[in-house]
This record gives C-alpha cells, structure tokens and sequence, in this order.
C-alpha cells in the first residue's frame, strides 16, 4: 500500500472527499514529523510509539575496499508497534 491507496481507504473509510483525505493525512503526517523533530515522542494507544535515538558515530569497514571508515553520528527515527497492532498481524 502506498500513500495514495491509503487516501482511497481513509476517504472510503470516513466517507470523505479525496482532498479532505489528503489534507487529514499530511496534517497527521507533518504532526508527528513536528514532533519528533523536536526529539518529542508520539504514542498512538493500540497503534505504536514513534520516538528518536541517537546513534553514536562507530567506525565501519568498506566492504568494497576493506578500508576503515568512520561512520558520524546521527539520529534515528524509531517505531514500536503496540500490543494491539502486533495482534493483529499474527
């Protein structure tokens, strides 16, 4: 499923127009974007928790090469399903 599909299911879903999907989507989307990017946490109750980890620069090897390389810090975004969510896929 693509973005797009997931307008289709959440304008069928709401009995919504197209536009209105669109436009509730990216506000959620931007949302949690926002959120995070301000090393902020969201946690959807049955759906799953976004949240933000550092990751410590660590050196790594060229597998091409052999040659060492450092690899530099960064954040990463992190998802952990809920109990609810994970149910449901088994």
């Amino acid at each position: 499923m693509n973005k797009g599909d997931l307008i289709n299911k959440i304008a069928e879903g709401a009995k919504i127009t197209k536009a209105q999907a669109t436009d509730a989507l990216n506000a959620v989307l931007d949302s949690i974007a926002a959120e995070l990017k301000g090393d902020g946490k969201v946690t959807l109750i049955g759906f799953g928790t976004f949240s933000v980890s550092k990751r410590d620069a660590r050196s790594g090897r060229n597998p091409q090469t052999g040659q060492t390389i450092t690899i530099d810090a960064k954040k990463v975004v992190k998802f952990k399903p809920g109990k609810e969510l994970s149910d449901s896929v088994n």
